[in-house]
């Protein structure tokens, strides 16, 4: 009884987060509601509330983990924004050739993603497709590849994606494997569809491409280098401390904090634009409480068992770690993917699959990767849908099936690759 009534509040929070427009709820008030009254449930039941409190802490442990690096990276992506950083980038590009440009803006993007992330990289690459591009129907072209492209970058790179840094930081993956082994299948889920696209436009030519931010400052580059400089050192920091990433990603945050105190104090400006502390204002901390909310109630349902007898009926009824990677993939591009790893950490074990198994490298390019193939699927498809106000039926005709070929593409090179090697 227990068992159904959590899975019941769990479903209607999942509604509730799916039809947050039409609701006008915020996602984060449905996530952190669905989260506390998992575990009130869970508290009712328990056997002691010491037992139950245990519980909580030591989940409420790993999540704090996360949502601490999150908060880091979004913050040192707003410092390189409010210096304009990212436009000593977009400025080189100079083709009035689409199918040129196309090209540009897939291979910034996919690369960008990796460093940053997925939905902060498909937003910066709108507002360019937006300078560069002046004909509605070519916007929402590019902004489909963005899309595509925005989540296959993410989800070769522990920074790029929430989901693989949540493995990353959950032990499931290491930075280093998780780059040699999903990077080509990766660049097969994006380049399918951009090969597609290529043809389309090919001999099409725009117009007055516009110069996005102007000159680029002292201060921006600086800024961008050292931004850039210090996401890398993130897994560098891992890799030879042993400490949590999250620990590498608050090193480089308040090394950040620093430069750019220095930098405005040259300034002689009272405003906080262009600070740390004036970053943090601007940080989208309704997804940062999305996150804990939907984490919340995940683990609850980890600690009630829930989640392990869901374990059973997938590998009984599909068998092959390969089948399930692939069909939570899919399920992705209808329930987020943030939910879907969160639960999949708690399904299978470490001792089911130990850390770098192929399991959980697929699973990182499959969840990464399927949410492409519904414009609510990911992200960087929410935001790109209320950027370019891209139609939900447009998209699923126009875009779904590119998406969908680069992701089985790219699953069968991954598979290819084990097989192989």
């Amino acid at each position: 009884m227990l068992l159904i009534i959590a899975l019941i509040i769990f479903i209607l929070g999942y509604l509730a987060i799916a039809f947050e427009h039409p609701l006008q709820l915020n996602k984060a008030a449905s996530a952190l509601l669905t989260g506390s009254l998992c575990w009130l449930l869970y508290f009712i039941h328990a056997e002691t509330t010491h037992e139950a409190n245990e519980q909580l802490l030591h989940h409420v442990a790993e999540i704090s983990s996360i949502l601490f690096f999150l908060l880091g990276a979004m913050t040192i992506v707003e410092v390189i924004a409010s210096y304009k950083g990212f436009g000593i980038i977009t400025n080189k590009i100079t083709t009035t050739s689409k199918s040129k440009l196309l090209l540009i803006v897939t291979l910034i993007t996919f690369f960008l993603s990796a460093l940053l992330d997925n939905l902060t990289t498909a937003i910066v690459m709108a507002s360019v497709c937006q300078k560069l591009l002046y004909e509605k129907e070519d916007r929402i072209w590019f902004a489909g590849m963005v899309v595509i492209a925005a989540n296959a970058g993410g989800a070769w790179s522990p920074l790029g994606d929430v989901t693989t840094t949540m493995l990353w930081i959950g032990g499931q993956i290491t930075a280093i494997n998780i780059i040699m082994k999903t990077i080509v299948p990766s660049m097969v889920v994006c380049a399918v569809p951009m090969f597609i696209l290529f043809k389309k436009f090919k001999g099409q030519k725009v117009t007055n491409i516009e110069k996005i931010n102007g000159t680029a400052t002292r201060e921006s580059k600086i800024i961008l280098i050292s931004g850039i400089a210090l996401l890398l050192f993130v897994p560098i920091f891992k890799t030879v401390t042993h400490m949590p990433p999250f620990i590498g990603m608050l090193t480089a945050l308040s090394i950040m904090w620093i430069i750019s105190s220095v930098l405005h104090s040259k300034k002689h400006d009272d405003s906080e634009e262009g600070t740390v502390h004036g970053a943090l204002r601007k940080v989208d901390t309704p997804s940062i409480l999305f996150f804990l909310g939907i984490l919340l109630a995940v683990s609850a349902l980890q600690a009630m068992g829930l989640l392990k007898h869901m374990a059973l009926l997938l590998s009984n009824g599909l068998g092959n770690h390969y089948l399930i990677a692939i069909a939570l993939g899919l399920l992705s591009a209808v329930v987020d993917n943030v939910p879907l790893i969160a639960a999949s950490q708690g399904m299978y074990s470490l001792a089911d699959y130990p850390t770098d198994h192929s399991f959980w490298q697929f699973l990182a390019l499959t969840t990464g990767t399927g949410g492409s193939a519904i414009i609510i699927g990911s992200a960087a498809g929410v935001a790109l849908m209320g950027i370019e106000k891209i139609n939900f039926i447009w998209y699923l005709k126009k875009i779904s099936w590119l998406a969908l070929a680069g992701f089985f593409a790219g699953a069968l090179i991954f598979i290819a690759q084990e097989i192989i090697f």
